[in-house]
């Protein structure tokens, strides 16, 4: 990874003058160069944004459909399987267009194209997720559950007193790993016209016909991203083990 960072970095340093290669589009020296700069960068936000959000919501959605699993009645462990298994065999692209042209005609309400990224990414999540926390809650010892009842407590409040501040401690590498998965995801949601990253660049291309240089510089963006996310996973991990 550290091998990657430096050879993009290394190609974009020492090729902003290279006519040939066409870097001097996204040079700083010159006033276009500049510009295209900046209107890349101008998507980071909402990449972000939209990543941020669809995690939070699957994470809920997650939560939800996670519970059912740990019942014993038979009719909730197979609405568990069968909403992860569904939502886990149909691809993320498939998913956003179906969201965006198919479930407005479905329901009679228009979303806009964030919201049905959102919509599309917080659905596909959420059966990782879910299969996240049912791993984690069921990596907590029986006795646990039984010190719950012995303090009095009802199913939810053992399940937020007692288990689940357990439980995030192991899954949290996890979730770390999902929200990564879900910043390079929602690179599909350019697909419908959400002004990430990705279509940022794609509309670049239109403009200046250099998709070399702008897909790498676009992939030095994704990874630049990523590695600040991984680190603060990881500090916030430690720091939740030193405790």
């Amino acid at each position: 990874m550290k091998n990657i960072f430096f050879l993009l970095l290394f190609l974009l340093v020492t090729g902003c003058g290279n006519q040939e290669l066409g870097w001097f589009i996204l040079s700083p020296n010159n006033v276009n160069g500049l510009t295209n700069l900046k209107f890349l960068l101008s998507g980071l936000t909402t990449t972000i944004f939209i990543s941020v959000i669809s995690i939070i919501i699957s994470m809920i959605l997650g939560m939800v459909v996670a519970l059912p699993s740990l019942s014993k009645n038979k009719f909730l462990t197979y609405f568990n399987i069968g909403y992860v298994e569904i939502v886990r065999a149909i691809p993320l692209l498939v998913l956003i267009l179906w969201v965006y042209y198919g479930l407005p005609i479905m329901t009679g309400i228009s979303f806009s194209p964030f919201v049905s990224g959102i919509i599309a990414l917080s659905i596909s999540e959420s059966a990782f997720q879910a299969e996240i926390f049912r791993a984690g809650i069921n990596s907590i010892k029986k006795a646990q559950w039984e010190a719950g009842s012995s303090l009095g407590l009802n199913f939810f409040n053992k399940l937020r007193f007692v288990i689940l501040p357990q439980a995030i401690k192991n899954i949290l590498p996890a979730i770390g790993n999902q929200f990564v998965y879900v910043l390079k995801m929602s690179s599909l949601v350019s697909i419908i016209g959400i002004g990430d990253l990705t279509r940022k660049a794609n509309e670049l291309v239109v403009t200046t016909y250099r998709p070399l240089e702008i897909y790498t510089f676009l992939i030095f963006e994704y990874l630049v991203l990523i590695l600040i996310v991984s680190y603060f996973v990881r500090k916030f991990e430690k720091k939740l083990k030193d405790k």
